[in-house]
């Protein structure tokens, strides 16, 4: 019994099996969790890759191969940083392109301009970046210079977007600054912009006495319609989509209710290339293409947003113009 005793007592403790490996598996776990966790935060929220190659939509160039017209033509440009083109590469704006090809254009619209279809045609941009609706009245309409009856006038333009973004949330909204303001008290802004855009038809139109037709963007949403506006660096806003619709109500409803005018729906066409492209889950995402198309600014297009512009344009001018001449 001594001896049983003293070979009892003598015994190491039995080892703690598996617990400094268990403490270690959960620790990778929780980091492969983690790093999992971040990595997936950046790449569907934090990432935007642009893509390459052509943009959306497909242009009918059949349309572009005889000529619709010998007839003078002004293409006039109207409007914002869209249509001045901020933010493009060198001769690949949108209103650029609509005329001359860029060296390394895409090959489904090599030879596909304006110019090819109109050998008489002259491009004036007088569209100024920043410029919101009322300061279009005051700046940019009296820069239009009225044309001879022979000339037949296409007008391109971007309004409203700079009303609905400026100032960012650093000032208090007002009238053409109203980021941050309630849909209650935007609701007199709106109302005078619907009265302000037909004004600014209006007038463009009485210096193309020889004709003309007005193609003009709505509004569209870097956030893809969900109004995040915070993960796209910029202070919070509850109401931003309200008024931002409230502004493309009103630029749809114009172009309704007038003959002269078209709309070029960009507010569709860039729905899911906004800070949201990557995400495959959503109902707008294109898998063919889930490009970002904006630029380092986030109001403005990157190249591909404006070829994107440039092939809209291309298709709502077919559908109007060689009638009108």
């Amino acid at each position: 019994m001594a001896n049983s005793d003293i070979n009892i007592e003598n015994d190491p403790p039995a080892p703690r099996k598996h617990g400094f490996p268990r403490r270690l598996t959960i620790l990778l776990v929780l980091g492969v969790v983690l790093a999992g966790g971040t990595g997936f935060y950046v790449y569907f929220w934090l990432t935007h890759p642009i893509g390459s190659g052509p943009a959306s939509p497909k242009v009918a160039v059949e349309n572009y191969q005889e000529v619709w017209s010998e007839r003078p033509v002004v293409l006039l440009g109207f409007g914002d940083s869209i249509t001045a083109g901020f933010g493009a590469s060198p001769g690949k704006s949108f209103f650029q392109r609509l005329l001359k090809n860029p060296e390394d254009e895409f090959q489904d619209l090599k030879e596909i301009t304006l110019t090819r279809v109109l050998p008489n045609i002259e491009g004036i941009n007088i569209a100024l970046s920043g410029s919101t609706s009322l300061e279009m009245v005051d700046v940019l309409l009296p820069k239009i210079e009225t044309y001879p009856e022979d000339t037949f006038g296409i007008v391109i333009a971007s309004i409203g977007g700079n009303d609905v973004i400026h100032m960012y949330g650093r000032t208090p909204p007002r009238e053409g600054a109203m980021y941050g303001a309630t849909i209650e008290d935007a609701q007199p802004w709106i109302e005078n912009f619907d009265t302000r855009l037909t004004h600014i038809l209006d007038e463009i139109s009485t210096h193309f006495p020889g004709g003309y037709h007005i193609f003009l963007m709505n509004i569209y949403d870097p956030t893809d319609g969900i109004g995040d506006v915070v993960n796209a660096g910029l202070p919070s806003w509850s109401d931003a989509r309200a008024v931002h619709g409230a502004y493309n109500d009103v630029i749809e409803a114009t172009c309704k209710k007038r003959d002269d005018t078209t709309l070029v729906d960009i507010y569709q066409e860039f729905m899911g290339h906004g800070i949201h492209s990557t995400q495959f889950w959503r109902s707008f995402y294109h898998s063919e293409d889930p490009g970002y198309w904006y630029y380092d600014n986030l109001e403005d297009p990157n190249d591909r947003g404006y070829d994107s512009i440039r092939r809209l344009m291309l298709n709502r001018i077919t559908d109007v113009i060689p009638g009108k001449l």
